[in-house]
């Protein structure tokens, strides 16, 4: 007789590294968190996926998902699970290694692919801290697109804004001044949970419909991301010196069937 499938259920640690992400962000700047997960989703399955400005993003999120009860399984770079205490956290908490620019990194999308099926996976589908000359997001990877075609797991659009005030782009480099700044200055720092990205007219393996989906969901996350930075519609007004600026990734939004 089949037993019924159950939910991943986050472990301690990782809840409890949460809560820190709470503290550790209240200190160091003033959090904002519109829109929701929907109640069914909120322990999966779901994919979410944020526009990425700052080392600082992921304690950001980390806290936004606590307040609204999600724990997500981050899809992080394996250089964090290289540093004997980082990585073993990392691990024991159930994020997800990515072998970017190696032969494994296709393991990343089954790893995701399994934990996506009974969690939330978190997953930055630009692939890397953006160098948008605005720090609006970038031309996307297709692992994210892939992922919830070939899982059919609904996808939700997270926007960030303000956490490029709180850490700088080379940190640990100048992390010290960045936040004795913080601190003192306590940055806005917003996050908005959009609506779910209709990929229902996509299927996994056709033409094209990896990069449709991506553009897409890179579009979500732009619509979500205008609300939280009004008057900077064009430029960050906080300039970080140590980021280099990239305009070979620049997404335009485009139009269906055009």
């Amino acid at each position: 007789m089949d037993t019924p499938h159950s939910p991943w259920r986050p472990p301690l640690l990782w809840r409890g590294a949460q809560l820190f992400a709470r503290f550790l962000v209240a200190l160091l700047a003033r959090l904002h968190v519109t829109g929701d997960v929907p109640a069914h989703l909120r322990r999966g399955p779901l994919i979410l996926t944020a526009n990425h400005i700052s080392p600082f993003d992921p304690i950001v999120l980390a806290a936004a998902c606590s307040g609204l009860g999600v724990s997500p399984r981050i899809m992080a770079t394996a250089g964090l699970f290289r540093f004997p205490v980082v990585g073993t956290a990392m691990r024991h908490c159930g994020h997800i290694r990515v072998d970017r620019g190696t032969a494994a990194v296709g393991r990343a999308l089954d790893d995701a692919a399994i934990a996506a099926g009974d969690s939330v996976v978190l997953l930055y589908p630009e692939g890397r801290i953006g160098l948008d000359p605005g720090l609006w997001p970038e031309r996307g990877k297709t692992g994210a697109a892939r992922l919830a075609l070939g899982t059919g797991v609904t996808v939700v659009p997270v926007a960030q804004w303000g956490s490029h005030e709180v850490l700088p782009y080379r940190a640990p480099r100048g992390m010290l001044r960045a936040v004795a700044r913080a601190v003192v200055r306590r940055p806005v720092v917003r996050v908005h949970f959009g609506a779910p990205v209709d990929l229902g007219d996509l299927r996994a393996g056709a033409p094209g419909a990896a990069r449709r989906a991506t553009d897409r969901i890179i579009d979500a996350i732009t619509e979500a991301l205008v609300p939280l930075r009004p008057d900077e519609p064009d430029v960050a007004r906080h300039v970080d010196p140590t980021r280099p600026v990239d305009t070979s990734r620049v997404h335009r939004r485009r139009v269906e069937g055009g």
